[in-house]
């Protein structure tokens, strides 16, 4: 059965701190079984020299999602939590595993980390990381993730990072689940090989079907079965309407999709209270009730 979330949408949603919270407990009332926010730590001036062309600027809003999400687990019970995607190789890895373990250990067991290697170089340079490596340099901080929330004490030597025998305390008392996101071959490949799931960029099944291809023969390679790997769809509420998603939901579930979540930013509402209706009729329409 697919597992259906809602799309944070900041950009365009009021922070205050009764909005934030209106905003969970709707979405779980609803049916919906996770949010997911997008995030950046630092908007980009269009003058920068650094600066990349791209859907993000200075005057866009953005909470930080491990203390958003701690926020609206205060408000909940059983929603989960999807970052998608936080960009990994902009961080300190350690520092990444503390904030997610603690998240976990406070939301029983409700975080899934969404990852991904981001676009806009200025965001690194101010955040003094190298743009230039993240992609490979993410692949050794999932390993290193993993082994401090599964082991008590970490003894390792990569190429980047070196730690002395350390560790967490507390720890998730498992392995968070990790997904990747973006389209490039090489990130298909490395959530193969690394990832408990992929969320897509797709706007369609359609259009994804050439990179599932890809991803499927990836799987295989690594010796893994599509049926272990999740795989994260994003509809655009913008995009489609109301009595055409019926057909766009099969077209998801056909090729595969364990979880879609409803984005209903860029539909020029202008309130709170128009994102949750929007949210309200799709749970209405396509969520099966509990």
């Amino acid at each position: 059965m697919i597992r259906f979330g809602a799309v944070y949408p900041q950009t365009e949603y009021d922070s205050r701190p009764q909005s934030v919270r209106e905003f969970a407990e709707t979405v779980e009332g609803l049916g919906y079984d996770h949010i997911l926010a997008y995030e950046h730590v630092l908007g980009v001036d269009p003058a920068s020299p650094a600066a990349r062309p791209g859907p993000y600027r200075l005057e866009h809003p953005f909470l930080s999602p491990f203390v958003l999400f701690a926020y609206m687990a205060a408000a909940t019970t059983e929603l989960e939590f999807a970052t998608g995607i936080l960009i990994l190789p902009q961080r300190q890895t350690a520092l990444v595993a503390k904030q997610a373990a603690t998240l976990d250990v406070l939301t029983g067991g409700r975080l899934r980390l969404g990852i991904g290697i981001g676009w806009n170089e200025a965001e690194y340079i101010a955040l003094g990381e190298n743009f230039h490596n993240r992609g490979v340099r993410s692949e050794e901080q999932v390993e290193l993730l993993r082994a401090l929330w599964t082991e008590e004490s970490v003894s390792f030597d990569g190429r980047w990072h070196h730690l002395p025998q350390v560790g967490l305390n507390p720890r998730p008392g498992r392995s968070i689940p990790i997904w990747f996101g973006g389209g490039a071959d090489r990130v298909l490949q490395r959530a193969a090989r690394l990832g408990d799931g992929w969320m897509t960029n797709n706007r369609s099944a359609e259009q994804a079907h050439p990179a599932l291809e890809k991803l499927r023969e990836y799987l295989a390679q690594a010796g893994r079965s599509p049926q272990s790997f999740g795989l994260e769809a994003r509809i655009r509420l913008a995009d489609t309407s109301l009595g055409d998603m019926e057909e766009e939901l099969h077209a998801w579930e056909e090729v595969g999709a364990t979880h879609i979540s409803l984005n209903t930013m860029g539909c020029g509402f202008q309130s709170p209270a128009q994102h949750l209706g929007a949210l309200r009729d799709f749970a209405e329409a396509f969520i099966p009730k509990r």
